[in-house]
Order: structure tokens, then sequence, then C-alpha cells
């Protein structure tokens, strides 16, 4: 069955939204969307999908990538999922969108937590689930081997990487992230990232500045 997605760039972080159709089911990662602008675009492309709103996954609760948690989990009846070490950072969203100076409706609580190893289903299609902790303490990595693709959050960008200065960042930790949980994943691996343009494995081993030369620390 074929996997079809859809990248969507919201809010003033640009950061990058996906939505992803298995059949008639559908999930989204990230719900970046944050102005009414953004809200009625995203829900309108879901609802134009023959399919159903199943799952809403976010890589890390940073306050860029949860900014549309709220309307879309009010509006589909959907609960948001996120690895534990996340929780906090969700409970605290409004700190976080005082720090930045922007607005953003509180999300709810997380509907179940998502746990590295235990797979994510929905339609045909199984994620492996990677904890690849650095740029934030539960960030994880969506990985479909069969489609190539890995939806990686803020650890890797097409020449870049994840910022560390922010709460439990940590450089050496998101360096073993990289190197001991992406790497592995093979140089044809295709890389959707929280922002920026999507790139491979391969292309970031051999010409990423952070990366090439480069082991954990």
């Amino acid at each position: 069955m074929t996997m079809i997605i859809k990248t969507f760039t919201f809010n003033p972080f640009s950061t990058n939204c996906y939505v992803v159709q298995s059949g008639e089911d559908i999930v989204v990662v990230d719900p970046s969307n944050q102005s009414e602008h953004e809200h009625l675009q995203l829900i309108a492309a879901i609802e134009a999908l023959p399919g159903t709103l199943k799952r809403i996954l976010l890589t890390h609760a940073h306050i860029d990538h949860i900014f549309g948690c709220a309307r879309l989990a009010s509006h589909f009846e959907v609960g948001i999922e996120v690895h534990a070490d996340e929780v906090l950072l969700l409970e605290r969203a409004e700190t976080q969108a005082a720090m930045f100076g922007v607005e953003l409706e509180r999300p709810p609580a997380p509907a179940s937590l998502i746990e590295a190893g235990s797979p994510i289903h929905f339609g045909d299609r199984t994620w492996e689930v990677l904890h690849t902790p650095g740029h934030s303490p539960g960030s994880v990595t969506f990985v479909d081997r069969e489609e190539g693709v890995a939806f990686a959050g803020d650890v890797l960008f097409a020449g870049s990487i994840g910022r560390t200065d922010l709460w439990q960042g940590s450089l050496p930790l998101l360096m073993q992230s990289i190197f001991g949980q992406l790497v592995p994943l093979g140089d044809v691996m295709r890389i959707l990232p929280g922002h920026g343009p999507a790139t491979t494995i391969g292309r970031e081993v051999r010409a990423n500045p952070f990366l090439v030369g480069h082991a954990p620390l």
C-alpha cells in the first residue's frame, strides 16, 4: 500500500509538519501550525484525504513543534503522543511560549507515551521508534524502513544538526544519537527533518560539516 507524505512549513520558526496517509489511516507528525490560517490549511488538507486522522505524533515537545496540538486534538478528537522525557516540556508549553514571545493554546496532556522499541502502527505501516536525545531529552525518530524514510525532528538537518543550548540539550549525546542511531540506518535512508529540506544519511555523512571527519564524542 502506498504511503502518501504531505509536508507543510508553519509558524515563525519555519517548522515542518508532516501529514502521512496509509490506506484509510492518517497520522500527523509535529503539528506546528500556529496561526488561524495555518490551522485551517492543515485541517482542510487532512479532511481532503480519503481517510481518518488516527494519531498525532511528536518527535519532541519544543514550542515550534507543538503549536497546533490543542487545535488539532480538539477538532479531530485525537490524542497526542510523546516520549515520557518530553512531558515536562509539554506541560511547560505556555512558559516556552512566553520565553520566545509567541502565543500558544495550551496543549492537552498526552493520550499515550511513545517508547523506543515500541512500534507505531497505522494503515499497513509499521514505524520503528528510535530514542535520539541531545537536542531534547525525549527526542524520537520515526523510521519506516520499507519506505526508506525517517522523521528525525531536530536531530539532523541538511548541512547541520540540532541546537543543544536549550533545556537538557547535550552535544555529546546528540552526536551519539546521530552516529549510533541514524547513521546505521544506511546511506540511502531519507531524513525528513523538523526544519529545512529533506536529505539522506549518505549526503550528510559526506558533506555535513558537523559530521565529516567526526565520531561520537
